[in-house]
Protein backbone atom coordinates (compact mmCIF):
# COMPACT_ATOMS: atom_id res chain seq x y z
CA UNK A 1 0.00 0.00 0.00
CA UNK A 2 1.06 3.34 -0.37
CA UNK A 3 1.86 5.58 2.93
CA UNK A 4 4.14 8.58 4.62
CA UNK A 5 6.09 8.00 7.67
CA UNK A 6 8.07 9.84 9.58
CA UNK A 7 11.85 8.81 8.63
CA UNK A 8 13.91 11.58 9.93
CA UNK A 9 12.10 14.18 12.35
CA UNK A 10 13.40 17.68 11.62
CA UNK A 11 11.91 21.13 10.72
CA UNK A 12 9.59 20.15 8.11
CA UNK A 13 11.20 22.19 5.56
CA UNK A 14 14.05 19.54 5.81
CA UNK A 15 11.78 16.70 4.54
CA UNK A 16 11.22 14.55 7.39
CA UNK A 17 8.73 12.99 5.53
CA UNK A 18 9.20 9.81 3.18
CA UNK A 19 6.52 8.28 1.20
CA UNK A 20 6.67 4.58 0.80
CA UNK A 21 4.82 2.81 -2.64
CA UNK A 22 4.97 -0.63 -1.31
CA UNK A 23 4.67 -0.32 2.41
CA UNK A 24 2.73 -3.97 3.33
CA UNK A 25 -1.06 -3.76 4.40
CA UNK A 26 -1.38 -4.31 8.13
CA UNK A 27 -3.09 -7.61 9.30
CA UNK A 28 -5.85 -6.74 12.06
CA UNK A 29 -4.64 -8.66 15.22
CA UNK A 30 -6.86 -10.07 17.88
CA UNK A 31 -10.24 -7.49 18.72
CA UNK A 32 -8.94 -5.37 16.29
CA UNK A 33 -10.28 -4.20 12.35
CA UNK A 34 -8.20 -3.01 9.26
CA UNK A 35 -9.62 -0.34 7.71
CA UNK A 36 -9.96 1.14 3.93
CA UNK A 37 -9.17 4.35 4.26
CA UNK A 38 -10.72 7.76 2.09
CA UNK A 39 -9.42 10.23 4.30
CA UNK A 40 -7.67 11.46 6.89
CA UNK A 41 -7.29 14.88 8.90
CA UNK A 42 -4.08 16.33 9.26
CA UNK A 43 -3.74 17.74 12.82
CA UNK A 44 -0.97 19.86 14.57
CA UNK A 45 0.16 16.95 16.58
CA UNK A 46 0.92 15.63 13.50
CA UNK A 47 3.44 18.23 12.82
CA UNK A 48 4.86 18.13 16.13
CA UNK A 49 5.68 14.43 15.47
CA UNK A 50 7.51 14.77 11.81
CA UNK A 51 9.11 17.95 13.50
CA UNK A 52 10.37 15.57 16.39
CA UNK A 53 8.58 17.71 19.07
CA UNK A 54 6.81 14.52 20.03
CA UNK A 55 9.57 11.83 19.25
CA UNK A 56 8.05 9.14 17.30
CA UNK A 57 7.67 5.81 19.21
CA UNK A 58 8.37 3.24 16.30
CA UNK A 59 10.55 3.16 13.26
CA UNK A 60 8.90 5.34 10.25
CA UNK A 61 5.40 5.53 12.17
CA UNK A 62 2.58 6.18 9.85
CA UNK A 63 1.28 9.80 11.64
CA UNK A 64 -2.40 10.93 11.17
CA UNK A 65 -5.33 10.08 13.89
CA UNK A 66 -8.56 11.51 12.07
CA UNK A 67 -9.27 8.68 10.16
CA UNK A 68 -12.51 8.02 8.11
CA UNK A 69 -12.76 4.46 6.11
CA UNK A 70 -14.85 1.32 5.45
CA UNK A 71 -14.21 -2.02 7.47
CA UNK A 72 -12.34 -3.68 5.14
CA UNK A 73 -11.73 -7.20 7.61
CA UNK A 74 -12.25 -8.09 10.70
CA UNK A 75 -9.43 -9.71 13.05
CA UNK A 76 -10.10 -12.76 15.05
CA UNK A 77 -12.67 -12.08 18.39
CA UNK A 78 -13.68 -8.87 16.39
CA UNK A 79 -18.24 -9.01 16.61
CA UNK A 80 -19.19 -5.45 16.90
CA UNK A 81 -18.56 -3.79 13.68
CA UNK A 82 -19.10 -5.25 10.10
CA UNK A 83 -17.38 -5.24 6.86
CA UNK A 84 -18.56 -2.05 4.92
CA UNK A 85 -19.58 -0.10 7.38
CA UNK A 86 -18.36 3.53 7.66
CA UNK A 87 -16.16 4.34 10.79
CA UNK A 88 -13.84 6.69 12.49
CA UNK A 89 -10.11 5.95 13.98
CA UNK A 90 -8.73 8.43 16.38
CA UNK A 91 -5.84 9.82 18.63
CA UNK A 92 -6.68 7.45 21.45
CA UNK A 93 -6.08 4.08 20.64
CA UNK A 94 -5.99 1.80 23.46
CA UNK A 95 -5.69 1.87 27.15
CA UNK A 96 -4.77 -0.80 29.85
CA UNK A 97 -8.05 -0.76 31.71
CA UNK A 98 -6.43 -1.94 34.95
CA UNK A 99 -5.22 1.35 36.35
CA UNK A 100 -6.27 3.67 38.74
CA UNK A 101 -7.70 5.95 35.29
CA UNK A 102 -9.29 3.86 33.85
CA UNK A 103 -11.10 1.83 37.01
CA UNK A 104 -12.63 5.87 37.61
CA UNK A 105 -13.70 6.27 33.92
CA UNK A 106 -10.55 8.71 33.53
CA UNK A 107 -9.11 6.72 30.61
CA UNK A 108 -7.72 9.68 29.24
CA UNK A 109 -5.27 9.70 32.01
CA UNK A 110 -4.23 5.99 31.70
CA UNK A 111 -0.51 5.25 32.79
CA UNK A 112 -0.17 2.87 29.56
CA UNK A 113 -2.05 4.49 26.30
CA UNK A 114 -1.36 3.98 23.09
CA UNK A 115 -2.16 6.67 20.29
CA UNK A 116 -3.22 6.25 16.76
CA UNK A 117 -0.15 7.68 14.30
CA UNK A 118 2.29 7.63 17.41
CA UNK A 119 2.21 4.49 19.19
CA UNK A 120 0.32 2.94 16.37
CA UNK A 121 0.27 3.39 12.45
CA UNK A 122 -2.40 5.84 11.94
CA UNK A 123 -3.87 7.11 8.42
CA UNK A 124 -1.38 9.05 6.52
CA UNK A 125 -2.18 5.38 4.34
CA UNK A 126 -4.41 3.75 2.32
CA UNK A 127 -5.00 0.86 5.24
CA UNK A 128 -4.57 1.26 8.89
CA UNK A 129 -5.48 -1.40 11.66
CA UNK A 130 -7.38 -0.81 15.08
CA UNK A 131 -8.63 -1.99 18.41
CA UNK A 132 -12.55 -2.63 17.67
CA UNK A 133 -13.69 -0.89 20.74
CA UNK A 134 -11.79 2.51 20.16
CA UNK A 135 -13.08 2.59 16.21
CA UNK A 136 -16.19 5.09 16.51
CA UNK A 137 -19.06 4.54 13.69
CA UNK A 138 -19.86 7.80 12.18
CA UNK A 139 -23.23 9.79 12.21
CA UNK A 140 -25.07 10.22 9.22
CA UNK A 141 -24.83 13.70 7.80
CA UNK A 142 -21.45 14.55 6.85
CA UNK A 143 -19.33 13.17 4.06
CA UNK A 144 -15.64 11.49 5.02
CA UNK A 145 -13.97 14.89 4.17
CA UNK A 146 -15.95 16.85 6.69
CA UNK A 147 -16.39 14.03 8.88
CA UNK A 148 -12.43 13.39 9.47
CA UNK A 149 -11.75 16.70 11.71
CA UNK A 150 -14.28 15.83 14.03
CA UNK A 151 -12.57 12.78 14.95
CA UNK A 152 -9.78 15.07 16.79
CA UNK A 153 -9.85 18.45 16.27
CA UNK A 154 -13.29 18.04 17.02
CA UNK A 155 -13.37 15.94 20.18
CA UNK A 156 -10.05 17.32 22.14
CA UNK A 157 -11.66 21.00 21.15
CA UNK A 158 -15.57 19.40 23.24
CA UNK A 159 -12.86 18.18 26.11
CA UNK A 160 -11.24 21.56 26.34
CA UNK A 161 -14.73 23.29 25.90
CA UNK A 162 -16.00 21.18 29.24
CA UNK A 163 -12.70 21.76 30.89
CA UNK A 164 -13.10 25.13 30.78
CA UNK A 165 -16.17 25.15 32.66
CA UNK A 166 -17.80 27.70 30.77
CA UNK A 167 -21.45 28.23 32.30
CA UNK A 168 -24.66 28.37 30.63
CA UNK A 169 -24.89 31.87 28.36
CA UNK A 170 -21.37 32.73 29.65
CA UNK A 171 -18.26 34.60 27.43
CA UNK A 172 -15.67 32.15 25.94
CA UNK A 173 -12.53 32.96 24.81
CA UNK A 174 -10.96 31.40 21.96
CA UNK A 175 -7.14 31.92 21.16
CA UNK A 176 -5.92 30.77 17.81
CA UNK A 177 -8.62 29.91 15.52
CA UNK A 178 -7.54 26.62 13.47
CA UNK A 179 -9.15 23.15 12.64
CA UNK A 180 -10.55 22.57 16.02
CA UNK A 181 -11.17 26.34 17.23
CA UNK A 182 -13.67 26.71 14.40
CA UNK A 183 -15.82 23.78 15.48
CA UNK A 184 -15.34 23.62 19.12
CA UNK A 185 -16.74 28.08 18.78
CA UNK A 186 -19.85 26.64 16.98
CA UNK A 187 -20.29 23.75 19.42
CA UNK A 188 -20.63 26.86 22.21
CA UNK A 189 -22.07 29.17 20.23
CA UNK A 190 -24.84 26.10 19.76
CA UNK A 191 -25.12 25.68 22.69
CA UNK A 192 -25.82 29.94 23.84
CA UNK A 193 -22.19 30.89 24.48
CA UNK A 194 -21.13 34.35 23.80
CA UNK A 195 -17.78 33.86 22.07
CA UNK A 196 -14.86 36.06 21.54
CA UNK A 197 -11.47 34.92 19.32
CA UNK A 198 -8.30 36.49 19.71
CA UNK A 199 -6.32 34.87 16.12
CA UNK A 200 -3.36 36.14 13.89
CA UNK A 201 -4.14 35.06 10.38
CA UNK A 202 -6.91 37.19 9.24
CA UNK A 203 -8.54 34.20 6.89
CA UNK A 204 -9.13 32.61 10.64
CA UNK A 205 -10.47 36.32 11.69
CA UNK A 206 -12.92 36.03 8.71
CA UNK A 207 -14.23 32.65 9.48
CA UNK A 208 -14.54 33.26 12.71
CA UNK A 209 -16.91 35.75 11.97
CA UNK A 210 -18.92 33.97 9.46
CA UNK A 211 -19.46 31.24 12.30
CA UNK A 212 -20.95 34.07 14.47
CA UNK A 213 -18.28 35.24 16.88
CA UNK A 214 -19.29 37.99 18.97
CA UNK A 215 -15.90 39.86 18.07
CA UNK A 216 -12.55 38.86 16.76
CA UNK A 217 -9.56 40.27 17.40
CA UNK A 218 -5.84 40.32 17.04
CA UNK A 219 -3.95 37.30 18.99
CA UNK A 220 -2.83 39.25 21.84
CA UNK A 221 -5.75 41.85 21.83
CA UNK A 222 -7.69 42.09 25.07
CA UNK A 223 -11.49 41.23 24.81
CA UNK A 224 -14.18 44.27 24.81
CA UNK A 225 -15.38 41.93 27.67
CA UNK A 226 -14.37 39.90 30.77
CA UNK A 227 -14.48 36.30 29.73
CA UNK A 228 -15.82 33.33 32.27
CA UNK A 229 -13.91 30.80 30.52
CA UNK A 230 -11.12 30.91 27.86
CA UNK A 231 -9.35 27.94 25.45
CA UNK A 232 -6.18 28.20 24.16
CA UNK A 233 -5.45 26.26 20.66
CA UNK A 234 -2.55 27.79 19.48
CA UNK A 235 0.72 26.26 20.83
CA UNK A 236 2.61 29.41 21.70
CA UNK A 237 3.18 29.88 25.77
CA UNK A 238 3.27 33.15 25.60
CA UNK A 239 -0.78 33.71 24.75
CA UNK A 240 -1.07 32.26 28.56
CA UNK A 241 -0.66 35.51 30.55
CA UNK A 242 -2.80 37.62 28.31
CA UNK A 243 -5.77 35.01 27.81
CA UNK A 244 -5.47 34.66 32.29
CA UNK A 245 -5.88 38.55 32.19
CA UNK A 246 -8.68 38.59 29.72
CA UNK A 247 -10.47 36.25 32.45
CA UNK A 248 -12.92 37.61 34.93
CA UNK A 249 -12.72 36.83 38.35
CA UNK A 250 -13.61 32.98 38.60
CA UNK A 251 -12.53 32.25 34.82
CA UNK A 252 -10.73 29.06 33.64
CA UNK A 253 -8.27 28.53 30.85
CA UNK A 254 -8.18 25.11 29.38
CA UNK A 255 -5.04 24.88 27.16
CA UNK A 256 -5.92 22.25 24.65
CA UNK A 257 -2.89 21.53 22.90
CA UNK A 258 -0.65 18.22 23.33
CA UNK A 259 2.10 20.53 22.88
CA UNK A 260 3.10 24.15 23.77
CA UNK A 261 6.37 26.26 23.83
CA UNK A 262 7.77 28.26 27.17
CA UNK A 263 4.82 29.84 29.28
CA UNK A 264 6.50 33.04 30.74
CA UNK A 265 6.35 33.39 34.46
CA UNK A 266 3.55 34.63 35.77
CA UNK A 267 2.23 37.65 38.35
CA UNK A 268 0.06 35.83 40.86
CA UNK A 269 -1.93 39.10 41.71
CA UNK A 270 -2.54 39.72 37.55
CA UNK A 271 -2.97 36.34 36.67
CA UNK A 272 -4.13 34.00 38.69
CA UNK A 273 -5.89 35.91 41.61
CA UNK A 274 -9.40 36.05 42.19
CA UNK A 275 -9.95 32.08 41.85
CA UNK A 276 -8.79 32.25 37.87
CA UNK A 277 -7.86 28.52 36.95
CA UNK A 278 -5.20 27.59 34.37
CA UNK A 279 -5.84 23.58 33.59
CA UNK A 280 -4.52 21.41 30.85
CA UNK A 281 -6.36 19.26 28.58
CA UNK A 282 -4.76 14.90 28.21
CA UNK A 283 -6.16 13.05 25.27
CA UNK A 284 -10.18 12.58 25.30
CA UNK A 285 -12.08 9.05 27.03
CA UNK A 286 -14.38 7.34 24.31
CA UNK A 287 -17.49 8.77 26.22
CA UNK A 288 -15.92 12.06 25.46
CA UNK A 289 -15.87 11.15 21.73
CA UNK A 290 -19.43 9.75 21.45
CA UNK A 291 -20.97 12.35 23.24
CA UNK A 292 -19.23 14.87 20.68
CA UNK A 293 -20.13 13.04 17.49
CA UNK A 294 -23.64 13.00 18.72
CA UNK A 295 -23.74 16.86 19.46
CA UNK A 296 -22.08 17.59 16.62
CA UNK A 297 -24.73 15.51 14.38
CA UNK A 298 -27.45 17.36 16.62
CA UNK A 299 -26.00 21.23 16.24
CA UNK A 300 -25.09 20.95 12.09
CA UNK A 301 -21.79 21.47 12.83
CA UNK A 302 -20.12 22.98 9.48
CA UNK A 303 -16.51 21.81 8.76
CA UNK A 304 -14.31 24.35 6.83
CA UNK A 305 -11.94 22.26 4.89
CA UNK A 306 -8.89 21.94 2.59
CA UNK A 307 -7.99 19.21 0.69
CA UNK A 308 -5.21 17.66 -0.07
CA UNK A 309 -4.06 14.17 -2.34
CA UNK A 310 -2.60 11.38 0.11
CA UNK A 311 0.78 12.02 -1.80
CA UNK A 312 0.73 15.86 -0.96
CA UNK A 313 0.72 15.15 3.22
CA UNK A 314 4.35 16.92 3.43
CA UNK A 315 2.79 19.85 1.26
CA UNK A 316 -0.15 19.87 3.91
CA UNK A 317 1.88 19.81 6.95
CA UNK A 318 4.10 22.63 5.41
CA UNK A 319 1.03 24.83 4.84
CA UNK A 320 -0.25 24.21 8.23
CA UNK A 321 3.17 25.22 9.81
CA UNK A 322 2.58 28.73 7.55
CA UNK A 323 -0.64 28.66 9.20
CA UNK A 324 -1.96 28.72 5.07
CA UNK A 325 -4.61 26.32 6.04
CA UNK A 326 -8.24 27.73 6.67
CA UNK A 327 -10.22 25.59 8.51
CA UNK A 328 -9.09 21.92 8.78
CA UNK A 329 -6.54 20.55 6.24
CA UNK A 330 -7.33 16.64 5.30
CA UNK A 331 -6.14 14.56 2.91
CA UNK A 332 -8.40 12.40 0.24
CA UNK A 333 -7.06 8.63 0.59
Amino acid sequence: MRAWCVDRPGPISSGPMRWQEDRPVPEPAEGEVLVRVSACGVCRTDLHLAEGDLPPRGACVVPGHQVVGVVEALGPGSRTLRAGQRVGVAWLGGTCGRCRFCATGRENLCVEPTFTGWDRDGGYAEYVSAREDYVYPLPEGFDDEAVAPLLCAGIIGFRALRRSELPPGGRLGIYGFGASAHITAQVAIGEGAEVHVMTRAPAARELARSLGAASVQGATDRPPVPLDSAILFAPAGDLVLPALEALDRGGTLAVAGIHLSAIPPLDYQRHLFEERTLRSVTANTREDGREFLATAARLGIRVTTTAYPLAEADRALADLAGDRVNGAAVLRV
